[in-house]
């Protein structure tokens, strides 16, 4: 197999949508036949974003093989379908590891360790590793051109475009138009700049992708065609869209496949069946109802905290044929019980995954607003946690219980983790362990119990899901729960973890350890929130 090798760079400022572009175009090269995997290089230190607060970097996303990676991968995944994994993401970080360690070993033989050629040709060992598994390989590079972390990366891929030839390279470059509405106009300069910077050292794009909020003038599209030495038609207009599932199809109106199979002389590929897309934004744009679900969090003031959880409410809807509003809640509100009314307008409450004492008490307060008012209640990780709690409170009366996450208690029904297996390696941690990917990560199986609620939701006796998690539901208050109504159904394999609770004389009443989220695409929907959305729709019938 022939691999061709896409590079995707970003300038002006961050936040362009790379990833979201990256994304895209791996769909369009599918829908014509291809095979693709994408992949990102990352210029922080961090070695990977486990230890990353939400406020900074987003969320983190987790792959079957126990990678914590960049919210990026998710974006790759719901696009193509492809599940990436921990070879899929490296930061600067992991690779002066990677050279430092080979530097301890004595692997150089002695010699003068450099960023050119040691860091920049780990960097393309990362890249060249991905020869022959796809049709195209899409590689993103984090960041924004002209940052100082970024040099060696955008050096390694220079080198690796002269290594692979022309003709199995392409770059192309993401850049803003900002429209000054003083001067009525869009401004093509940030663009001309950034393609100077990015040309500085070394790499002339041969496409770019244009972020505007508004047409682009066919004479503006000409005019960065000049000035940046590039074809007038490879100027793509990469304009805002009313869903992100639209941007594969705005992007194949725009040119933007065609002009990626021009720069590689492709000739005979077949057309795109974008079918399945279009599909996608038509149940978007045209619901049939709506209902609104309220996200109890504590990263609510950066909704990147929880993409992958927003896109797979928006797959539930698609699938139900429903707009999903989500109403953001800061959990700590709910320590004051007055504030508890404003959960009587939803059709849903779902409690996410978090770490940390901080807005326990409101997370807890949701969940027995849930289970008392009758309303759907969908709790993931710390969310089902949280509804543990709640009942052995409330239905056991053990008023103390809580979690050993948050210090010693005499109810511990959360506690940490010692340890589990994972394939067969038996993992042990401690308390004074590192919290970079010390956790139970990745892929684990679950049986669930025959007759229950989620056995039906999901038509299976066993299941596979990811877990990112270092506390555990403690088995020990399992049989005085299940006296009181609150069935555990899902357990691993081995009968020793919780993973997934339910009420079962409740209308949608389910907490689970791992994060469905995470596997959720627009056009594979999850189907626990595609049941959870149904059950919000029935209960906005029943108000």
């Amino acid at each position: 197999m022939t691999t061709r090798f896409i590079f995707i760079t970003g300038g002006v400022v961050s936040s362009l949508g790379k990833g979201l572009g990256s994304a895209a175009l791996g769909a369009l090269l599918q829908a014509r036949g291809y095979t693709v995997r994408l992949c990102k290089l990352d210029p922080y230190l961090n070695v990977d974003p486990g230890t990353m607060s939400p406020f900074q970097h987003g969320e983190v996303y987790v792959t079957d093989d126990g990678a914590e990676t960049d919210l990026d991968l998710g974006h790759y995944e719901r696009f193509t379908g492809r599940p990436a994994v921990q070879s899929d993401n490296v930061t600067t970080g992991r690779i002066y590891m990677n050279v430092l360690t080979k530097e301890r070993r004595g692997d150089y033989l002695g010699a003068t360790i450099q960023v050119i050629p040691h860091i920049t040709n780990e960097i393309m060992d990362f890249v060249r590793e991905k020869d022959g598994s796809a049709d195209f390989v899409l590689c993103e590079i984090g960041g924004t051109v002209g940052d100082i972390e970024s040099l060696p990366f955008l050096e390694a891929i220079r080198q690796f475009g002269n290594e692979v030839g022309r003709e199995r390279s392409l770059f192309i470059h993401t850049t803003l138009l900002p429209y000054i509405a003083a001067a009525g106009e869009l401004k093509t300069k940030p663009t001309q700049h950034s393609v100077k910077e990015l040309m500085s050292v070394g790499i002339r794009p041969h496409i770019l992708l244009c972020r505007s909020d508004r047409p682009i003038p066919e004479e503006e599209c000409a005019k960065i065609g000049l000035f940046c030495n590039i074809d007038e038609k490879a100027v793509i207009p990469a304009l805002d869209v009313s869903t992100i599932y639209e941007v594969p199809l705005s992007y194949h109106e725009a040119g933007l496949d065609e002009q990626v199979l021009k720069a590689f002389k492709i000739d005979d590929a077949k057309e795109p069946d974008l079918s399945v897309w279009e599909d996608i934004v038509a149940r978007v744009k045209s619901p049939e109802s709506e209902v609104t679900i309220a996200v109890i969090g504590k990263y609510t003031n950066l909704t990147d905290s929880y993409k992958s959880l927003n896109e797979a409410l928006i797959h539930g809807g698609i699938a139900n044929k429903t707009k999903v509003n989500l109403k953001f809640i800061e959990a700590a509100v709910f320590e004051d019980e007055s504030r508890i009314h404003e959960l009587e307008d939803v059709q849903g409450i779902l409690v996410p995954g978090g770490f940390g004492q901080r807005g326990t008490e409101g997370k807890i307060r949701a969940a027995q607003f849930a289970r008392e008012k009758k309303v759907p209640y969908f709790g993931i990780c710390f969310g089902m946690q949280m509804a543990v709690i709640e009942a052995t409170r409330n239905l056991l009366g053990k008023k103390s219980a809580s979690s050993t996450e948050f210090g010693p208690c005499d109810e511990n029904v959360v506690g940490l983790m010692t340890e589990w297996t994972k394939g067969n390696v038996k993992e042990e941690r401690g308390e004074d362990t590192d919290l970079g990917g010390t956790m139970r990560l990745g892929a684990y199986p679950a049986a669930l119990k025959s007759g229950s609620k989620v056995a039906a939701i999901y038509d299976a006796q066993e299941i596979s899901e990811r877990h990112r998690h270092r506390y555990e539901v403690n088995a020990d208050y399992i049989a005085d729960l299940e006296k009181q109504g609150l069935t555990f159904s899902g357990m691993s394999p081995d009968g020793n973890l919780p993973e997934i609770i339910e009420y079962p004389d409740h209308p949608w009443f389910i907490g689970v350890q791992f994060h469905p989220e995470l596997k959720s695409k627009p056009f594979d929907p999850h189907p626990l929130f595609v049941s959870f959305i149904e059950a919000a729709r029935k209960q906005k019938n029943l108000l």
